[in-house]
C-alpha cells in the first residue's frame, strides 16, 4: 500500500493507493454483470410463452402440433422443468460456474461448443473494426483540429455523418459499390484478409465518427494548454505537439469509451456477418432466434457479457497508464 501525505493549511490527508485493492473491486463488479446476465437469461426462459419442454419437442421435430404427455414428462424430467424454480435456478448457476451452458434442443450439442466454433472470427472482425475505428478517428483529428480551413470543415462534417449512418446501411453501399461493381473484394462468404476489409470498415466508419467527435472537441481543449506552447517554444514542430503531447490527453475520453465500443461493435458485428454472409456468430443466432433454441441465444447472451467485463478491465487498466494522475480509489 502506497501512502501518500499532502499539507494543505495545516492539515494532512493520507490517501491509498493500493491497485490490488481496485483491481480486485473491478473483478467483483464483472462477476456481478455476468451474474446479473445469467438471471436475466434465466428468467427469460421461464417467461417465455408456452411450454418449455413442448418448445423443446417442437424444435426437435419441427410440428407444432400438441407433443404426448409422456413424451413432455420425458422433457420435463431430462432439462429438470418439473423441479421448483429456485431449484433449476440454482442448478443454472452451478453449470455455469462449471462452463455448462446448457444443450442445443435443435443440434443436440454442447452450447459452449457450438459458440466457440463461431465467435472467433466475430472476435476478430470486432477488434478490427475497433482498432480500424481508432487509426481512421486519430488520423483525422490530427489534420483538423484547431485549424479553420475548408477541409477541416469537410472532415468535421464527415465525421458528423458517419457517427450517426447505420453500420448495415454503410455495409451495403460498401458491398455493391467495391464488391459487386469494383469487384475489387469479394462478395460474400470470404474469410481470407481480403474479405475482412468490407465489413471491418462497415462498422469502423460510424465508430470513427464517433470517436473523432468525442476525441477532436478534448483535442481542441488541450491544444489551449500552458504545456503545450511551452512544447513549442522549446522548437518542436506543430505535428510534434499534436502527435506527442495533445493526442495522449486528448485521447483519454475515447479511451474510456471503447470497453462500451467493442460490446456495441460485437452487436453489430452480427449483422454486418449476415450482411456479408461471414462465418461467425450471425447466422447461429439467426438461426438459434428463428427456431427459439432458446439455449444457444442464452449462452451468447453470457458469453457475450464476460468479454464486455474482460474488456472493461483492460480499458481501465490501459486509462490508468495513460494518465498516472488517476489513482486507486
Amino acid at each position: 500500500m502506497t501512502l501518500i501525505s499532502t499539507r494543505r493549511n495545516d492539515t494532512v490527508k493520507v490517501v491509498s493507493h493500493n491497485p490490488l485493492v481496485w483491481f480486485a473491486r473491478r473483478i467483483l463488479s464483472g462477476v456481478a454483470v455476468v451474474w446479473a446476465a445469467a438471471t436475466f437469461t434465466f428468467l427469460i426462459q421461464c417467461v417465455m410463452p408456452g411450454d418449455r419442454a413442448q418448445i423443446v419437442i417442437n424444435v426437435r421435430s419441427g410440428d407444432v402440433g400438441p407433443a404426448p404427455a409422456a413424451e413432455l414428462a420425458t422433457i420435463n424430467a431430462k432439462y429438470g422443468f418439473d423441479q421448483p424454480l429456485a431449484v433449476q435456478y440454482g442448478k443454472y448457476i452451478w453449470r455455469i460456474l462449471h462452463g455448462d451452458l446448457g444443450e442445443s434442443y435443435q443440434q443436440h450439442r454442447p452450447v459452449a461448443g457450438i459458440i466457440a466454433e463461431q465467435i472467433g472470427p466475430t472476435i476478430v472482425l470486432a477488434i478490427a473494426a475497433l482498432l480500424m475505428a481508432w487509426v481512421i478517428a486519430i488520423l483525422t483529428t490530427l489534420l483538423i483540429a484547431g485549424r479553420d480551413n475548408i477541409w477541416s470543415k469537410l472532415l468535421s462534417g464527415a465525421q458528423i455523418f458517419l457517427a450517426t449512418a447505420p453500420p448495415y446501411w454503410l455495409a451495403t453501399i460498401l458491398l455493391v459499390v467495391f464488391a459487386v461493381n469494383l469487384r475489387i473484394f469479394p462478395v460474400v462468404g470470404e474469410s481470407s484478409p481480403m474479405g475482412l476489409v468490407l465489413p471491418t470498415l462497415a462498422l469502423a466508419l460510424e465508430l470513427s465518427g464517433f470517436f473523432g467527435q468525442v476525441v477532436l472537441n478534448e483535442f481542441t481543449r488541450v491544444l489551449e494548454q500552458p504545456f503545450v506552447t511551452s512544447a513549442r517554444t522549446r522548437g518542436m514542430s506543430d505535428f510534434g505537439v499534436r502527435l506527442h503531447h495533445v493526442l495522449r490527453h486528448a485521447a483519454l475520453p475515447g479511451v474510456t469509451l471503447s470497453g462500451w465500443a467493442l460490446g456495441k461493435l460485437l452487436s453489430g458485428a452480427i449483422l454486418i456477418e449476415i450482411v456479408f454472409a461471414r462465418q461467425g456468430l450471425g447466422g447461429v443466432l439467426v438461426a438459434a432466434t428463428s427456431s427459439r433454441d432458446v439455449p444457444i441465444v442464452s449462452g451468447a447472451v453470457l458469453i457475450s457479457a464476460g468479454l464486455f467485463v474482460t474488456v472493461s478491465v483492460i480499458v481501465d487498466l490501459t486509462y490508468r497508464m495513460l494518465d498516472p494522475r488517476i489513482k486507486s480509489t
